[in-house]
């Protein structure tokens, strides 16, 4: 590993600045879904097991460099007493002062660090300000970590630094999946767009063996091969850029799986009605919503074969009945082989977390990754700066 853990660092009596994403749904001050809280958990605890004394740095929303009372991390304080079973003394101003009172088995929160214009912008005054508070920085936040900003990046350089345990296990999860996978390699890639995930096709095309296409990005690659998709979502003005894509991943030896089958409506919405048809097919005056049986059979064979699977977005429109059953299905396949142990299964992306959630399997995926825009630009192969600033 070219980074440390907590296990690697002296934390007696030191006071530890902790990079958390506590960035939570709030609605009338109180935090709807307390996922991102409950994951930085074991982090804390184990800081305060080695008489470290925590002090979490967070932000939450875009104040864009002001103060927004609206946006203060004070509302989220009660949710996070209530995960780590304690008190937390929340500074809103006079850190050192705070921090410097803080006694063995204190939590300290500091206010939203967005609300300094410094944080943003990765400045270096207001990250040897934050450095001047704490003896040792822990990086607990991946979702967080394509952005260089003071709290990510700057600050790691200026503290002996490490990964916390949440970071850890999700560098470690992606090296399985990407960095140095069990082979055979499928990815499967859906959602909207193909223009949103240019990147992240041609990075996997050079790094797996099997990509599997779904959503509406499939209807892009299906046009660009000659096939009529009548009224469905397609980005006709990207048919040279899915050829080009095609054409790489016949050079690498990566075989691109598009639907064979699809089902078809006139209408999106819940119940409406719908018919199984070949891919090519597709009624002129119809929307494809979804794969059909074919494909997903298809794509469970590939699922069978392989030792690793990245999946990152749906294979049709999940959110409504019944253009969900391609991604259910696909989903609680790949599911049953990992719970066999045949299979590693490595998801991330936000609408990919709602479907997984949705098809009920999310659990029993290998490592599920909330981090949205960091998961997706490492397996787009970029270099995330708050990972970087570690490996130094």
């Amino acid at each position: 590993m070219a980074w440390k853990t907590l296990d690697d660092m002296e934390l007696a009596g030191k006071r530890v600045l902790v990079r958390v994403d506590i960035n939570v749904p709030v609605e009338d001050g109180r935090v709807t879904d307390t996922t991102r809280i409950d994951r930085i958990v074991p982090t804390v605890k184990d800081i305060q097991a080695k008489g470290g004394l925590p002090v979490l740095l967070a932000h939450f929303d875009r104040p864009k460099g002001r103060v927004v009372p609206e946006m203060s991390l004070k509302q989220i304080v009660p949710a996070l007493e209530s995960a780590l079973g304690q008190d937390v003394i929340f500074l809103n101003g006079n850190y050192g002062e705070g921090v410097a009172g803080m006694q063995d088995g204190d939590v300290a929160l500091l206010e939203n660090l967005r609300f300094n214009p410094g944080e943003e912008a990765n400045d270096a005054g207001f990250a040897k300000r934050l450095a001047s508070l704490g003896d040792v920085y822990v990086n607990d936040a991946f979702s967080a970590a394509h952005r260089a900003h003071a709290s990510t990046e700057a600050l790691a350089h200026l503290l002996p630094a490490c990964a916390g345990r949440l970071m850890a296990e999700e560098l470690s999860a992606l090296d399985r999946a990407l960095g140095s996978p069990e082979r055979p390699v499928v990815a499967v890639v859906g959602g909207a767009k193909v223009s949103t995930k240019l990147d992240l096709l041609s990075n996997l095309v050079e790094k797996v063996d099997v990509l599997v296409i779904g959503g509406g990005m499939a209807n892009t690659f299906l046009a660009a091969s000659g096939i009529d998709v009548g009224k469905s979502l397609c980005e006709h003005d990207l048919a040279q850029t899915a050829r080009d894509i095609a054409q790489k991943a016949a050079d690498k030896g990566c075989e691109i799986l598009l639907p064979r089958d699809v089902v078809v409506a006139r209408e999106f919405k819940a119940g409406a009605a719908s018919e199984t048809v070949k891919t090519e097919d597709c009624p002129a005056d119809a929307m494809i919503l979804d794969a059909g049986p074919d494909s997903v059979a298809h794509i469970m064979q590939v699922l069978e074969r392989a030792k690793t699977l990245v999946w990152n977005g749906p294979l049709g429109a999940f959110e409504i009945e019944p253009f969900d059953a391609a991604t259910n299905a696909a989903a609680k396949a790949a599911a049953q082989l990992t719970r066999a142990g045949k299979l590693v299964s490595v998801a991330g992306g936000g609408d990919t977390v709602a479907a997984l959630n949705k098809a009920g399997v999310a659990g029993d995926f290998t490592y599920v990754s909330t981090a949205g825009g960091a998961f997706l630009e490492w397996m787009e192969g970029k270099t995330l700066p708050g990972v970087a600033a570690l490996e130094k």
